[in-house]
């Protein structure tokens, strides 16, 4: 890996990383916000706080380099771009979007995650398969 794909590597970590885990003040918090959109989805308190646990989790795994590739294959922002484009709305209590656009922002993060560190979790998930660490091409 070059220079540049490792910084950007290191970007991309940094940036879900400290998104996830600056968002668990209002879901452990019960912020309004927090307790607005949970209630919205009928899964408040414990979608909310089971989330943040599950949001804490990852952005701890993606900040330690050997496991960055599972906090980042989680998903967990899947989740939220489907809540926000069928049952919240992009702008949720007049945000203009931010929500959204912080979920959307984790999620390149962690698809850039996941193409950058595919060379050292293939092998993994070869062996986890009962596979040789190689693919055959045919």
């Amino acid at each position: 890996m070059n220079k540049t794909m490792i910084y950007l590597l290191w970007a991309a970590r940094l940036g879900a990383a400290i998104i996830l885990l600056q968002t668990l003040y209002f879901k452990f918090g019960g912020e309004a916000e927090s307790v607005y959109i949970f209630s919205r989805l009928g899964v408040e308190p414990w979608g909310r706080i089971g989330s943040g646990v599950i949001e804490l989790i990852a952005a701890i795994l993606i900040l330690i380099l050997r496991t960055s590739w599972i906090g980042a294959g989680l998903g967990l922002m899947a989740g939220a771009i489907v809540a926000h484009l069928t049952i919240l709305g992009i702008s949720v209590l007049n945000d203009g979007g931010y929500l959204f656009f912080l979920a959307v922002i984790v999620a390149v993060s962690c698809s850039v995650i996941l193409l950058l560190t595919r060379a050292e979790r293939l092998p993994i998930v070869y062996s986890l398969l009962g596979r040789r660490t190689t693919p055959t091409h045919s």
